[in-house]
C-alpha cells in the first residue's frame, strides 16, 4: 500500500520501495474519483506530474541520491505561477492573461526538493473572502460534510488535503486564509512570519498583508514542506534576507520549557462553546496557567480590513472602472468600497498597526507563545447567511476572520492545529509565536500531536 503522508511518500520512494510514478498516478486517481463532489481543483496537471514523477524514477535509477521530499504530490492555490499554466485568481478576467514564464519561488523549491506538482486548486476571487464559494468555478466542499464551507481563501487547498487528495498544498494568508481553511477542515495550517517565504510569482491581494504558507495533515509534513520552501530571494523585496531556519529537527523536542499563554478578551468573545473547548483542550496540555489581553484588537481588525480593501482596490481599480461586471458581485463589492476609503483613513490605520504591533510585542515579555481559536465557529453550511456565537448575530463571511485579523495584521507566525474532535465538525486553534520563531509553534504543535490532542 502506498503511504498517504509526506514523510512516508519519500522514504519509500527513496528506498526504492514505490516509484514516484506509481505514488503519482495513485494521487491523480484519486483526485479523478474525490474531486467531482468536492471541487478542490481548478486545473489537474497529469502530464506534467507523470513527466516530473519519472524525472525521480530516473535519478533513482541512476543511483543518485533523492531530494527530501522525492516524489511527493502536492497541490498549489490558483494564486501561484505554474509555468505554462494562466494564474486565475479565482478569477474570470485573469483567464485572458498570459500562461506565467516560471513557476513562483516557493513552487520551484518545492519541485527540487523532489515534491511532484498535480494541479492548481480553488479559492475565493483574488483572495478576498473566507468561504472558498466561488462564483465562477463553484464552492469548494468540506470533506467532513459536503454541505459546509472549507473556509477561504485558500479552500481547495485545505479541502484537497484534508480529503486525502494530496499530503501538502500551498496557501496564502492576508487575514486568515490558511488559518480558517485549516480550522474548518481539520488540518495543520501554517502561516510564517511576513517575510519569511518569497512571494514571487504569488498574484498580490494587499502586498502589506499577504503571507505565503501550506498545509498539511501532521506536523512532520508541514515542517518538511516549510523548511523545502525557506530561502532568501533577492527578487523579492518583502522578504527578509534571513538565514534559513529549519524546524524539522526541532519537532522531537516537545513544548517543555515554554512559556505559554491563552489570548483573552477579543479572542474568548468571539470564540463560541465549541472553540473555547478546543482552546481548553490545548492549554490544559501545554500547561497553561496564564492569560494575556490584547488593547484594541477591535480597531485593529476594522484597520486590518480597511488596508486591505484599500490595497486590492488600488490594485484592480483599471478592472473595477472597465469591466466591473466581470468581477464576482461580492468581490467587486468589497473592492468599490476600498476605493471610496479617504488616504487619511489609511494613514491613521497604518499608525495604528505600528501601534499595535508594538504592543502585541511587549506582550511577549515572559511568555513564548500564545494561544487562541482560529475561528468563532465549526463550517457553517454553503450558502449560510449569518452565524451565531455567543447570542450574537454575526455576518456569515467575514466574521470567519474574527480571530485570524488581529494577528497577520502585525505579521506574526501562526501554526493552527486541527483539535482531535471524533465524530464531530473540526475546529482548530492558533499557536501563535514571536517573530521569526516558527520552531517554538512547530515544537508545541508537535508535542501536541504526540499526546493526541491534536491530529488530522
Amino acid at each position: 500500500m502506498i503511504a498517504r503522508d509526506a514523510a512516508g511518500i519519500a522514504r519509500a520512494v527513496a528506498r526504492g520501495e514505490v516509484g514516484a510514478a506509481e505514488v503519482t498516478e495513485a494521487a491523480l486517481a484519486r483526485i479523478a474519483a474525490t474531486d467531482p463532489q468536492l471541487n478542490c481543483f481548478t486545473a489537474v496537471l497529469g502530464e506534467r506530474a507523470r513527466a516530473d514523477a519519472r524525472a525521480i524514477d530516473a535519478r533513482r535509477a541512476r543511483g543518485e541520491p533523492l531530494p527530501p521530499l522525492a516524489g511527493v504530490p502536492f497541490a498549489v492555490k490558483n494564486l501561484f505561477d505554474v509555468a505554462g499554466e494562466v494564474t486565475l485568481a479565482g478569477s474570470a478576467i485573469n483567464r485572458e492573461r498570459a500562461p506565467a514564464a516560471a513557476d513562483a519561488d516557493v513552487v520551484a523549491r518545492l519541485r527540487a526538493a523532489g515534491a511532484v506538482l498535480v494541479g492548481a486548486t480553488n479559492m475565493d476571487e483574488y483572495a478576498f473572502g473566507f468561504t472558498t464559494e466561488n462564483t465562477h468555478f463553484g464552492p469548494t466542499r468540506n470533506p467532513h460534510d459536503a454541505a459546509r464551507i472549507a473556509g477561504g481563501s485558500s479552500g481547495g487547498s485545505a479541502a484537497a488535503v484534508a480529503g486525502g487528495l494530496v499530503p501538502v498544498a500551498l496557501g496564502t494568508d492576508t487575514n486568515g486564509s490558511i488559518r480558517v481553511p485549516a480550522s474548518l477542515c481539520g488540518v495543520y495550517g501554517l502561516k510564517p512570519t511576513y517575510g519569511r517565504l518569497s512571494r514571487r510569482g504569488v498574484f498580490p491581494f494587499a502586498a502589506s498583508l499577504d503571507h505565503v504558507g501550506a498545509f498539511a495533515r501532521s506536523v512532520a509534513d508541514l515542517a518538511l514542506a516549510y523548511d523545502a520552501m525557506q530561502g532568501a530571494d533577492p527578487l523579492d523585496p518583502a522578504q527578509s534576507m534571513r538565514a534559513v531556519e529549519p524546524v524539522s529537527g526541532a519537532l522531537a523536542e516537545g513544548a517543555g520549557g515554554l512559556r505559554p499563554a491563552r489570548l483573552g478578551g477579543w479572542f474568548e468573545r468571539y470564540a463560541d462553546a465549541d472553540a473555547r473547548a478546543a482552546v481548553e483542550r490545548v492549554a490544559q496540555a501545554l500547561g497553561v496557567s496564564r492569560e494575556v489581553t490584547l488593547p484594541e484588537v477591535d480597531r485593529a481588525r476594522a484597520a486590518a480590513m480597511l488596508i486591505t480593501s484599500a490595497e486590492g482596490a488600488n490594485l484592480h481599480r483599471t478592472s473595477l472602472r472597465s469591466r466591473a461586471a466581470a468581477f464576482d458581485p461580492r468581490t467587486r463589492d468589497r473592492f468599490l468600497a476600498g476605493a471610496l476609503v479617504p488616504a487619511d483613513w489609511v494613514i491613521q490605520a497604518q499608525r495604528l498597526r505600528s501601534w499595535f504591533r508594538a504592543r502585541v510585542l511587549e506582550s511577549f515579555a515572559g511568555v513564548d507563545l500564545l494561544i487562541a481559536a482560529a475561528t468563532p465557529c465549526t463550517a457553517p453550511r454553503i450558502g449560510q447567511a449569518t452565524v451565531e456565537v455567543n447570542g450574537e448575530t454575526l455576518p456569515m463571511g467575514p466574521s470567519m476572520g474574527l480571530l485570524t485579523q488581529p494577528i497577520s495584521f502585525v505579521g506574526l507566525p501562526v501554526l493552527t492545529v486541527p483539535v482531535r474532535r471524533p465524530g464531530r465538525l473540526p475546529i482548530g486553534v492558533q499557536l501563535v509565536a514571536a517573530p521569526w520563531r516558527e520552531a517554538i509553534a512547530f515544537r508545541a504543535a508537535a508535542s501536541l500531536e504526540r499526546a493526541g490532542i491534536v491530529g488530522a
